[in-house]
């Protein structure tokens, strides 16, 4: 098994991760996605000047997709989930 040194080189160490992709990602479960979106959420907040190709609303919005899924119980285990 690979040891991961973050959420995100676990989604493939990209910089510029959009919220919908931390949101619709079946290998992370709820609480990762949120830990990721509020990394996010910290990152665009220092980056105010600059265009990460999303808003803080999109993150909002990712953020409250992915707590109703939860509540849904949709995400709540990664497809990996047994094999280990």
């Amino acid at each position: 098994m690979m040891v991961f040194d973050s959420l995100r080189d676990r989604m493939g160490g990209h910089d510029n991760l959009s919220p919908q992709q931390i949101a619709h990602n079946t290998l992370f479960t709820a609480t990762e996605k949120i830990d990721l979106l509020h990394q996010l959420q910290s990152q665009h907040a220092s980056n105010e000047g600059d265009d990460l190709g999303f808003s803080a609303e999109d993150i909002d919005a990712a953020i409250a997709q992915v707590r109703q899924g939860a509540e849904n119980n949709v995400g709540a285990s990664t497809v990996l989930k047994g094999d280990f």
